[in-house]
């Protein structure tokens, strides 16, 4: 299993925005649609979702988006690569990067983001741990760091 998704986002004319480029909320709406299509697909024993019962679901505590380049309106798809970038106890991190076309070759990255998720007990509402089927499904999808540039100028400094 690739650790790294694409996910093809279809783009909508109505995504664009009076400045003629897909606005910047439309963005976080691609990465929960990648995010929950890579929760649902087929695993052994049913997908990600299916290992939570009635009682636990997932919130997302953060999300940061550092946009790169404009995304304008294609029939073509865009993409969104998605990955689990690190795994703690009761919280997991997503990372995103967003292209405009599915192929990698010459594709344009209009953004990359991250997004910290929690899993919940409905019940108390309180974040529970994660059980060790639930974090080697999410290790399975490990892949690399977000490489924001604020990150990168914090080293630097």
């Amino acid at each position: 299993m690739s650790s790294v998704h694409t996910i093809p986002m279809p783009l909508r004319f109505s995504d664009e925005d009076s400045y003629g480029h897909v606005n910047n909320v439309r963005f976080l709406q691609f990465l929960e649609d990648a995010r929950v299509l890579l929760m649902s697909e087929p695993l052994d024993g049913g997908s990600f979702m299916e290992l939570l019962d009635a009682d636990h679901y997932t919130l997302v505590a953060r999300q940061e988006i550092e946009y790169l380049a404009p995304l304008n309106f294609s029939t073509t798809p865009a993409a969104v690569d998605v990955r689990v970038t690190a795994v703690g106890a009761s919280s997991f991190e997503m990372g995103y990067t967003v292209r405009d076309r599915v192929e990698a070759d010459g594709s344009l990255t209009s953004a990359i983001a991250s997004t910290s998720l929690v899993l919940v007990s409905r019940s108390t509402g309180r974040p529970v741990r994660i059980s060790d089927v639930q974090r080697s499904v999410l290790e399975s999808w490990r892949g690399p760091a977000v490489p924001f540039r604020r990150a990168r100028a914090r080293q630097d400094a």
